[in-house]
């Protein structure tokens, strides 16, 4: 019997070509790692190259919550890579109000073209050549955190919400063409975009809405690998019966009826 020693041996996206947004740091950054390990060839993007992409992976700077920027990443991904055949949405995050009503408008605005409309956008430019190759994965990256809803992060959730919503009417659409899409849902996971909103949520003084608890069921935080893996999974060929679905990778925070 032969033992892989190694998963990244497995090379198992070799040949594939794939797009992570926010992919500079966090969560993003394990994703990328974990495609390049695979195989994957990968391109990714930030609004500025503050943080370093991951070794191995070309970058474009564009804000992808603006039509522009968006259009800039297609661009890009023709150049660099010729094409798409993995498209991670990753791109996201909010800040807390102190109320659902006390949100300003801009704010509004700001928080469904980062979190919702960016995926909507790129997915608009880039999946119609996924379509007609007749093959290609996406995966939308929601929040596990989305009930109870949460007045000081409506906007937050509204969003990621939409995106789900969103996602299983796209997986409808471009199933018959070979095309799946799915959605990963993170929970409290150890990184430094995570670690201040935490720490933000706790400067407002709030009661009600989402209770942090001490420590996830399952005893630890979770890692940006938790999240990278169940996203490297869902792209992989080991998932080409899965589409249409939202996998929760929380630790058991949030359990979804």
């Amino acid at each position: 019997m032969t033992t892989v020693e190694n998963r990244s041996e497995l090379r198992e996206l070799a040949g594939r070509r794939a797009l992570v947004t926010g992919g500079t740091r966090g969560i993003g950054a394990g994703v990328v790692r974990r495609l390049l390990d695979a195989g994957a060839q990968v391109l990714t993007t930030a609004r500025s190259a503050s943080s370093p992409a991951p070794e191995g992976a070309a970058f474009v700077a564009a804000d992808v919550q603006t039509s522009a920027g968006a259009e800039a990443v297609a661009a890009a991904v023709q150049e660099e890579l010729g094409g798409v055949d993995v498209l991670v949405h990753n791109a996201g995050g909010a800040q807390g109000y102190k109320s659902g009503l006390a949100i300003p408008d801009e704010v509004w605005q700001h928080t469904l073209d980062l979190n919702f409309l960016a995926a909507v956008r790129l997915n608009a430019l880039l999946a119609p050549g996924m379509r007609d190759r007749g093959a290609g994965a996406i995966v939308h990256v929601s929040t596990a955190a989305l009930f109870p809803p949460s007045p000081p992060f409506l906007h937050y959730q509204a969003a990621k919400v939409a995106l789900e919503a969103y996602s299983h009417g796209l997986a409808a659409e471009l199933a018959p063409f070979g095309v799946r899409v799915n959605v990963v849902a993170p929970g409290r996971t150890a990184t430094p975009g995570g670690e201040a909103t935490r720490e933000h949520w706790a400067s407002l003084n709030l009661t009600g809405g989402i209770e942090a608890v001490a420590t996830p069921p399952l005893g630890r935080e979770g890692r940006p690998e938790d999240i990278a893996d169940a996203v490297a999974f869902l792209v992989s060929d080991r998932a080409s019966w899965i589409t249409g679905q939202c996998l929760g990778v929380d630790g058991g925070e949030f359990p979804r009826g």
